[in-house]
């Protein structure tokens, strides 16, 4: 069984480019890992509405069921655009959609589907808030989303019922290594080639990852992208700075699964083009951690670089159907 999370960014659509749709390049990292569910974040767009959407292509084409969050949202105009949405070629038992506005910034998607074995598998798929220009108030932001998702899964850990959480958390994992100069770099790049307005939509751009009280301080910010001792010391000033602590109490009840298979590696998602951090995640309840066998973070497809997609790299996961059985115990 093999899940995939990703952020496609805008709906699918490339609004620096007056909406040109990424549907195809899409389409191209999505099946070439051949999943059996798909978690989308940021995954329709408000300001496009010529039918069928981008989403809805990719889920003609790839021939898998659509669960769409945002018809169900419309009761809800706290909350901010993009929607996330699920793919699944799985039987569906049923879908939950959980808005608090008070204290989740975006609705958390539940959607328990039968695996091939007939068994329940129940998937979270989330999108935590960027705040990253609140600094540390940030960070409680998503703490406080975390902490009501912990309760919403509650349930389902007294049973002991599979289930996985994923998505764009927006945040780096305790100990994670962080590249502060190479997303500084991406970032001042796109500032000088395109006017703020036109970054809006989901990239990330200066007056977003920056606190207005340090934006005085771009020509010095400049300097440093562009030397190699400077960048060495603002990664590590940035990695003891970066805010962490909203994965802390996800990894005390659940597994990584990118971590556990591979403790060492970077596992950069975001962004694409300049990868910096990991902030897209998979994570499993320990019943379905003991049958991951693979989890990696998705680059190109077909051909194709991952960037070409989206701004984020997907994260895909495997699981097995069923547990292994316990090995013969020989006399």
């Amino acid at each position: 069984m093999r899940i995939l999370s990703y952020n496609i960014l805008a709906g699918g659509y490339d609004l620096i480019a007056k909406g040109t749709r990424r549907t195809q390049q899409l389409i191209k990292i999505i099946s070439s890992v051949q999943p059996d569910i798909v978690g989308l974040v940021e995954a329709t767009n408000p300001r496009m509405t010529e039918k069928p959407t981008v989403l809805e292509e990719i889920a003609e084409t790839l021939g898998m069921q659509l669960i769409n969050t945002k018809s169900e949202l419309l009761a809800y105009p706290e909350y901010p655009n993009y929607p996330i949405a699920l793919l699944t070629h799985l039987p569906i038992v049923y879908t939950k959609i959980h808005a608090h506005p008070s204290l989740l910034a975006r609705p958390l998607l539940e959607v328990c589907m039968k695996d091939a074995d007939d068994q329940p598998l129940t998937v979270f798929l989330t999108h935590l808030s960027a705040a990253f220009n609140d600094g540390w108030a940030g960070k409680h932001i998503r703490q406080r989303e975390v902490q009501e998702i912990l309760h919403i899964m509650a349930p389902l850990r007294a049973e002991h019922t599979p289930h996985l959480l994923m998505g764009d958390f927006n945040t780096l994992s305790p100990g994670d290594p962080f590249k502060a100069s190479f997303l500084l770099r991406y970032i001042l790049e796109l500032d000088a080639k395109y006017a703020a307005g036109q970054l809006a939509d989901g990239h990330p751009h200066f007056d977003v990852v920056v606190p207005s009280r340090l934006r005085f301080l771009k020509p010095l910010l400049q300097m440093v992208s562009k030397s190699t001792v400077l960048s060495s010391i603002f990664d590590a000033a940035a990695h003891l700075y970066a805010p962490r602590g909203s994965i802390h109490p996800l990894q005390k009840l659940y597994v990584d699964c990118f971590r556990r298979l591979h403790p060492y590696e970077w596992g950069f998602t975001c962004p694409a083009a300049a990868p910096a951090g990991r902030i897209d995640y998979i994570f499993a309840c320990p019943v379905l951690a003991d049958r991951l066998t693979s989890c990696y973070v998705v680059t190109e497809g077909e051909g194709m670089p991952a960037d070409h997609a989206s701004d984020h790299l997907p994260v895909a996961a495997e699981f097995l159907h069923r547990a292994p059985a316990p090995p013969l115990r020989t006399r």
